[in-house]
């Protein structure tokens, strides 16, 4: 009974994510192209009208409504295996896991969950599960290399295994490489179960080692502080102060790796920024964009102003100053009545 109630809910789970890709992909192509063209939807071409969207929109919100009548996640223990179907299977880290439990996880499987949702739990399986050394992925929608930046945030790894079901990503051929690069402070054993070699590790480093020296020269030095807690700014300033240079990039690297224990300073600038967070980033930039512009603006009003009254000032001194001779010459002229006009002044300021 619980086998078969297992095997409905994850069949229901798969269902769901199923739908919501092709509400993703549906969107994706309707965005890209209003005219009548031909769309991809999981592999098969379907022609999509702009009168059509709304029905097939209402088509697929109701099949997720029948189907949020069933489990619509599962996390499930077995053995040193902590599996998690769904999105809401992330709630369970927030949950207290007894001493025995969390210490037997060794391998923690994510299933139809966005990556980008992963990305914001990470943090947590270092305190959660303390001894977990594995990281699967399937159905996550892997597509991009920088999104194995995220795995830098999790304590510890030895193995990572990312199914080509559902995650694209596997199709790069030097996925592999990439993580072993990004990651190699991790000193990863396997990887799709097949161990990793010394060959492996030097060949990753050779193609993407250029990669992180440009990304990190290419940042300003308060941003690479702001990357680093303050054990990683001590390094860094190390750096700055040019002790150690003459051995080259590649051997400040490894120095730097020797003395953190972690990540080297270079690498630590290859992050992943969620699809949201990437949002709130670019309303941000909008927002100072246009404060910048508001305020620049003010400061060239006030310039012109300025200049203008220079110029009207440089036109009217001529006449101003022989006035202002005039003036003085008329009021000095009756001695008499301009000691005791000088005398009135004095006393009307003592008083």
């Amino acid at each position: 009974l619980f086998q078969e109630k297992k095997r409905l809910t994850i069949g229901n789970i798969a269902r769901q994510w199923e739908i919501q890709q092709n509400r993703t992909a549906l969107e994706a192509s309707l965005n890209k192209d209003t005219e009548n063209k031909p769309c991809q939807i999981n592999g098969s071409a379907a022609y999509v009208f702009p009168e059509e969207s709304r029905s097939l929109d209402t088509i697929l919100s109701g099949a997720v409504q029948g189907l949020s009548v069933l489990e619509s996640h599962l996390v499930e223990v077995e053995g040193d295996t902590l599996g998690l179907y769904g999105a809401g299977a992330l709630e369970c880290l927030d949950r207290n896991w007894s001493v025995q439990t969390a210490g037997m996880i060794a391998t923690v499987s994510f299933m139809f969950i966005e990556f980008d949702e992963i990305v914001q739990v990470l943090a947590k399986l270092k305190t959660k599960f303390p001894n977990c050394v594995h990281l699967k992925f399937k159905e996550t929608n892997l597509v991009a290399l920088q999104q194995f930046n995220a795995l830098a945030e999790t304590h510890r790894m030895e193995q990572l295994t990312v199914d080509p079901q559902g995650n694209p990503v596997v199709n790069f051929t030097l996925w592999k490489y990439y993580v072993l690069f990004r990651l190699n402070h991790f000193n990863l054993q396997k990887i799709n179960g097949v161990k990793v070699t010394e060959n492996d590790v030097v060949k990753a480093e050779r193609l993407f080692g250029i990669l992180a020296y440009v990304a990190s020269s290419d940042l300003p030095h308060y941003h690479m502080l702001s990357l680093f807690g303050e054990s990683r700014r001590k390094q860094f300033h190390y750096l700055l102060e040019g002790k150690g240079k003459k051995s080259g990039v590649g051997s400040e690297e490894s120095s730097d790796n020797r003395r953190s224990g972690g990540e080297s300073t270079a690498r630590a600038t290859l992050n992943y920024m969620t699809k949201d967070f990437h949002m709130e980033k670019l309303e941000e930039i909008k927002e100072r964009k246009a404060f910048c512009q508001t305020y620049v603006e003010n400061l060239v009003k006030e310039a012109a102003d300025i200049n203008m009254k220079n110029e009207s000032l440089q036109k009217l001194w001529p006449q101003m100053f022989i006035e202002l001779v005039r003036d003085a010459v008329v009021e000095i002229h009756n001695k008499n009545s301009y000691m005791k006009l000088c005398l009135q002044r004095i006393t009307d300021q003592k008083q």
